[in-house]
C-alpha cells in the first residue's frame, strides 16, 4: 500500500508541475520546424516566433528576429515580441464599435483603446498544437485557438488557426485562418515579428533599405487612431515607394514610424515589403492577402533585455505587420473586417530570404 500512495504523490506533483508551467492547463512548448540551415522557432504560447535563423552572405547563421530567452519574459513582456495578434490587431478607437444595431464594449488596455485584442488578446493565450512535422521536405506547425463569445467584449465563438510552414528554400510561409461559429464579428489576424534582418544583435535598423508597395496611408490622430482619412505619401517621410534608408527621414517623424499604408496591389497576393541589410546581404520580401500593412520602427523598445543579454533600444527592429486596416469596424469606407457565420477569413503572408552579394 505504502508504495501505491507513494506512486500516487509522484503523479500528483507531477501533474501539479506540468499544470504550472500551463494556462488553462495546457502545457506550453517550444517547437522547431528546419530545413537544411534555415530553421523558426515558434511558442504555443501566443502563437509566438521566438527565432529565425539563416545564413548571410558569409555563411554566418545568424538570428534575425527580437525576443527573449524565457517564456516567462514573453509573459510579461509589453512589446508583442513575435507574438500573433487577434481577434483584432492594431487598435480599435474608444474600445468600442456597433455592428447589427448591437453596441460592444470591448475590454480597453491602452488608455481608453483597444490594442491587438485587449488584455487576453491572442498573444496571452496558450494554444494547441494540432500538426507538427519537425523538418524532412515540408516542415509545419499548426497551432489553434477557440475564441469565446464575451472574450475581451468581442461577439460570437470564433475557432482560430495559424500554420507556420517552411516553403522551398528560405521561403516562411505564415497562414491565419478563422471562422464564426454563431455571430457575426470582427476578426483581423496578423503577428508581430520584430525583424532586424542583420541580426536581433547588431544594432539598429537605420541603414537597411526598405520598399513599402503602398501609396497612401490612414493618417492618425493624437490617440494614434486612424481619423478616417487615406493620404497620399507623396512629399512625405512615409514615401517608400522606392527604396530609402530606414533612417533617411525618420527624424521628420515624432519618436519613429508608425502607420499603416495601403497596399497598392489588386492581386491575392499582394507585394508587400522589400528590405535589404548590406552588411549581411540579407534581403527579406514579404508578400501577403491583407489590404494593409503596419510599418513600425520599435519605436518603445527601450533598455529591453532580449536574447543573450543583449539589450534592444529603440530603431532595433522594424515591423511589417500586413493586416486589414486599424479602427475598421468604426470607418465604413475602410475595407470591412467583419466576418459572418459561415463564411471563413484567411490571411497569407510569404516571406522570402535571399542574399545579395555585392
Amino acid at each position: 500500500m505504502s508504495s501505491k500512495f507513494s506512486l500516487l504523490i509522484c503523479l500528483f506533483f507531477i501533474l501539479h508541475l506540468l499544470a504550472a508551467s500551463s494556462v488553462t492547463g495546457r502545457k506550453i512548448g517550444i517547437y522547431e520546424i528546419k530545413k537544411g540551415d534555415f530553421s523558426v522557432k515558434v511558442t504555443n504560447y501566443g502563437a509566438t516566433i521566438i527565432s529565425v535563423l539563416l545564413p548571410d552572405k558569409n555563411g554566418k547563421i545568424g538570428d534575425v528576429v527580437l525576443g527573449y530567452d524565457t517564456i516567462k519574459e514573453y509573459k510579461n513582456g509589453t512589446s508583442y515580441f513575435g507574438a500573433a495578434l487577434g481577434r483584432v490587431a492594431n487598435r480599435i478607437g474608444g474600445a468600442q464599435f456597433t455592428l447589427n444595431g448591437t453596441h460592444y464594449n470591448l475590454v480597453a488596455n491602452e488608455g481608453v483603446n483597444m490594442l491587438h485584442g485587449g488584455l487576453k488578446g491572442f498573444s496571452k493565450v496558450v494554444w494547441k498544437v494540432s500538426k507538427y512535422v519537425q523538418d524532412g521536405p515540408s516542415p509545419y506547425i499548426t497551432l489553434t485557438y477557440h475564441s469565446a463569445d464575451g472574450e475581451e467584449g468581442f461577439p460570437g465563438d470564433v475557432l482560430v488557426s495559424v500554420t507556420y510552414a517552411l516553403k522551398d528554400h528560405y521561403k516562411l510561409s505564415v497562414v491565419f485562418k478563422a471562422k464564426a461559429l454563431n455571430k457575426a464579428t470582427p476578426i483581423n489576424l496578423s503577428h508581430h515579428p520584430y525583424w532586424n534582418i542583420g541580426g536581433h544583435n547588431s544594432g539598429d535598423v537605420l541603414s537597411q533599405v526598405v520598399q513599402i508597395f503602398g501609396s497612401h496611408i490612414t493618417p492618425l490622430d493624437k490617440q494614434h487612431i486612424p481619423t478616417g482619412a487615406i493620404s497620399p505619401v507623396k512629399h512625405t517621410p512615409y514615401d517608400f515607394l522606392k527604396p530609402s534608408k530606414v533612417g533617411s527621414r525618420i527624424g521628420e517623424i515624432q519618436n519613429g514610424y508608425d502607420i499603416n499604408y495601403a497596399l497598392d496591389s489588386t492581386e491575392k497576393m499582394k507585394p508587400v515589403a522589400i528590405v535589404y541589410d548590406k552588411k549581411s546581404g540579407r534581403v527579406m520580401d514579404i508578400k501577403a492577402t491583407a489590404p494593409g500593412v503596419q510599418f513600425y520602427t520599435a519605436n518603445f523598445v527601450i533598455n529591453t533585455k532580449g536574447k543573450g543579454g543583449y539589450v534592444y533600444q529603440p530603431h532595433s527592429a522594424l515591423c511589417l505587420e500586413t493586416q486589414g486596416f486599424p479602427d475598421a469596424v468604426n470607418h465604413p469606407n475602410f475595407p470591412s473586417t467583419i466576418v459572418t457565420p459561415g463564411k471563413s477569413y484567411v490571411h497569407s503572408i510569404l516571406y522570402t530570404f535571399s542574399i545579395k552579394k555585392y
